[in-house]
């Protein structure tokens, strides 16, 4: 029999959450070295990754909100990273909250699909040219909506992936307030077909931040681990996917994970313990930072342990982990909104090898911008160690990079 839904979230709000308190350490005056990758438009809305030229390096997809531009970056090499990359405006689309590559009609060139808040409340499919030549030339660029997804919420979030194992990539995708929810576009035979693409709602939702295809009951498909900030079911949790083929029509069972009634940003998967399992790690509003501690195997144990950031910083929006110190032991980058004066990009290192959960504060932005997005880890410049990727929308900063100074 399947648990009562309500029963299960009563039952995690009144969970124990064990708080560990950070080390708290002055901010650090010698910040890492910023170089902008754009900043041609306006209101930089995050960044995805992907080597859709396939050399190696990644590439960027971010949309710019208040510029209504969709753009791609393509990265320059290790020699050129400080520079400028070259670009490419994808498309246009108004009030555009999220861009992200996905070849969805197996062309070989790498499209870019974006979600749209705002009057637009649809979800875009930037074509790109199959010729690679063309890649960087914005007249050889299509944009098409998906019709089953205009005006019928404010999308924000999506990820491109194959759910029910028919036709190609499908689209996991989220949105935000009136109607809102959490589903996924199937895939007809024929992609560029997009008048053909069907929408299946799988879960109400508040306001969608992170979504993550993972198999979580190890059953052999995608599920889908999402972050949602607002409304009744704010909190981190996961969709079972009930199957291929016919077993599709069933519905995704809702499983919590943690933080919930709390605002839960941004997400990410990692081993942060070593111990062969993988723990989820949440941004939370307005300052702190939630480890879901995967107990075992088993998806349904989960231990929550909070860390709140120190005063010098904004509040919490995106969150990811990676050695940065280069000691062997992961350590977890931050980025936050609401960041004036303060600091926007910061990083935490665990001290005692995790036995006494303290962690130490180190500054990466200083109080240059103000509302950072999604953050990624990679090393751009090729000096061997990891870089860190993001962009800031307020003060226009755009889409940058901070130099890791570790070597």
């Amino acid at each position: 029999m399947k648990p009562n839904f309500t029963i299960c979230l009563i039952a995690l709000l009144l969970s124990h959450e064990l708080v560990y308190q950070p080390v708290q350490a002055e901010q650090n005056s010698s910040c890492w070295k910023l170089h902008i990758i754009n900043n041609s438009s306006r209101g930089a809305d995050g960044i995805r990754l992907s080597d859709i030229n396939r050399d190696g390096s990644a590439d960027i997809a971010t949309g710019w909100e208040e510029g209504g531009t969709v753009m791609v970056y393509i990265n320059p090499g290790v020699e050129k990273a400080d520079t400028l990359w070259p670009s490419v405006v994808a498309g246009k689309a108004a009030g555009v909250e999220d861009a992200v590559f996905a070849d969805l009609d197996c062309d070989g060139a790498t499209d870019v699909v974006s979600c749209c808040e705002g009057e637009a409340r649809s979800i875009f499919v930037h074509w790109a040219p199959q010729d690679l030549k063309q890649y960087l030339d914005p007249c050889a660029w299509k944009t098409e909506v998906i019709p089953a997804s205009a005006a019928l919420m404010q999308w924000m979030f999506c990820f491109p992936v194959q759910i029910d194992g028919r036709n190609g990539i499908d689209l996991v995708a989220g949105a935000k307030n009136e109607n809102a929810s959490l589903g996924w576009f199937e895939a007809p035979p024929k992609a560029r077909s997009l008048a053909h693409w069907k929408w299946h709602p799988i879960s109400p939702a508040g306001w969608i931040m992170s979504i993550i295809p993972t198999d979580m009951d190890s059953d052999r498909d995608l599920d889908v681990v999402i972050s949602d900030r607002k409304g009744a079911l704010r909190s981190c949790r996961w969709l079972e996917n009930p199957g291929s083929g016919a077993d599709q029509k069933k519905a995704w069972r809702n499983h919590f994970i943690g933080g919930t009634g709390r605002e839960v940003m941004f997400i990410t998967l990692a081993d942060l313990d070593n111990d062969s399992i993988t723990d989820i790690l949440a941004a939370v509003r307005p300052a702190s930072l939630l480890w879901f501690r995967r107990e075992s195997l088993s998806a349904q144990s989960w231990e929550t342990r909070e860390t709140e950031f120190p005063e010098a910083t904004g509040h919490a929006k995106a969150v990811s982990v990676a050695d940065i110190d280069l000691d062997g032991g992961l350590d977890i980058v931050v980025s936050c909104e609401h960041s004036g004066g303060k600091s926007g990009v910061f990083w935490l290192s665990a001290r005692d090898a995790f036995s006494g959960r303290e962690w130490e504060f180190r500054d990466i932005s200083g109080s240059r911008g103000t509302k950072y997005d999604l953050v990624e880890c990679i090393d751009l410049d090729g000096d061997g160690d990891l870089d860190v990727v993001t962009t800031e929308e307020r003060e226009n900063l755009g889409v940058i990079w901070y130099e890791n100074p570790a070597k």
